[in-house]
């Protein structure tokens, strides 16, 4: 088969998994209702909007969402509009919702992003802001895998096709000198795409060998006996990766950008009280998780997953580009043009005002 033909292939596939997310889950779920989102009394719409809606996972990757629901961040932020949160435990599905209209601003990893703006030839989202950078690690089972050589001819599990943890695993096997079809996840590597919410029991049921997870997984995984054999944070730069972004629909942005400037505000306190108090961050992220899922995740799982998650307003988009190029040359891409992918004006305005440094699109932004 021709390499471009299955490229073709691939992308149809990639381009069919918002569908088929959808099938399964719809638009994500509605977050349940506290004091939290509450509006003040004597408050007033921004932009004139009644509601403002957002979406995330109810991953601790975003933490910076998490807590400024928890927290009542945002609400503070957007006054009299109400904010009505949505979440996702798929970054296609989460796409799909922005693009219907939805949500209006989302919580979101790289690779959805990438394939949201080169699917809608960059009309479709903007990345507006970063949230989160790290937090992503390879765990096996200690009595199949010592040692990263010992990964050729195991089955490791990433979170789907194409997503930004199946990148980062593709691209790692094959700077390895492994072969693996992208598609069908066989090689010298076996990739078994798994959902986060079951890896934990296809580990213990012995079905993959290991995984390559964002945190919580990852420190599930290691709560059932599991070692930390690699933290993607090592193969990076200043160990700095994007892991999630901010972005935002493009129309919304265009009519009403006092509300994304509320929301962006609210995510910049969100990310400074976050690192001035870590502990009660923590806590509020935890307990935002067992508002959204109907469960708090245990201690030894939480304090491990906090400790390895670093939470900035940089969306860290030097390493948006190299993923960008990992995802080509793993063939699950065509070159992609991300010109214009970032519009990072309004965050630069907060952070002046805060009297923080701006933060650079690596020639990818909004001219």
């Amino acid at each position: 088969m021709p390499a471009t033909t299955a490229v073709r292939r691939t992308l149809a596939v990639i381009a069919a998994l918002p569908l088929l997310t959808l099938a399964a889950c719809g638009y994500g779920s509605d977050s349940k209702k506290d004091d939290t989102t509450k509006v003040a009394a004597g408050a007033k719409k921004v932009d004139g909007l009644d509601t403002v809606k957002i979406g995330y996972f109810p991953n601790l990757t975003h933490g910076t969402a998490l807590v400024g629901v928890q927290k009542g961040f945002f609400q503070k932020q957007l006054g009299a509009t109400e904010v009505k949160t949505a979440t996702f435990n798929a970054g296609p599905s989460e796409i799909e919702a922005l693009n219907s209209g939805s949500i209006d601003i989302g919580w979101i990893g790289p690779s959805p992003a990438i394939n949201g703006y080169t699917k809608s030839a960059g009309k479709s989202l903007k990345i507006i802001g970063g949230s989160a950078s790290g937090g992503v690690k390879l765990v096996v089972n200690p009595k199949k895998i010592t040692s990263l050589k010992d990964v050729k001819g195991k089955k490791i599990a990433t979170p789907q096709l194409g997503n930004t943890q199946d990148v980062a695993f593709l691209n790692w096997a094959a700077e390895q000198g492994w072969k693996v079809d992208a598609q069908s996840g066989k090689g010298d590597v076996t990739v078994v795409r798994t959902d986060n919410k079951i890896t934990p029991d296809a580990y213990k049921s012995g079905s993959i060998d290991g995984a390559w997870v964002p945190e919580p997984t990852a420190s599930k995984l290691v709560a059932e006996g599991g070692k930390v054999l690699l933290d993607e944070s090592s193969l990076w730069p200043d160990k700095k990766f994007v892991i999630t972004n901010i972005i935002v629909r493009q129309a919304f942005l265009k009519e009403h950008p006092k509300a994304v400037e509320a929301v962006l505000k609210a995510a910049v306190e969100s990310n400074k009280w976050i690192n001035a108090n870590p502990g009660e961050a923590k806590a509020a992220a935890n307990k935002q998780l067992e508002t959204d899922s109907g469960k708090a995740l245990p201690a030894d799982v939480l304090d491990p997953a906090w400790k390895s998650i670093q939470f900035t307003d940089d969306p860290l988009a030097a390493t948006l580009n190299t993923e960008a190029e990992h995802a080509v040359k793993a063939g699950l891409l065509d070159k992609p043009n991300l010109a214009g992918i970032y519009d990072l004006t309004t965050l630069n305005k907060i952070l002046k005002a805060e009297g923080a440094k701006p933060v650079d699109a690596a020639g990818l932004g909004t001219d």
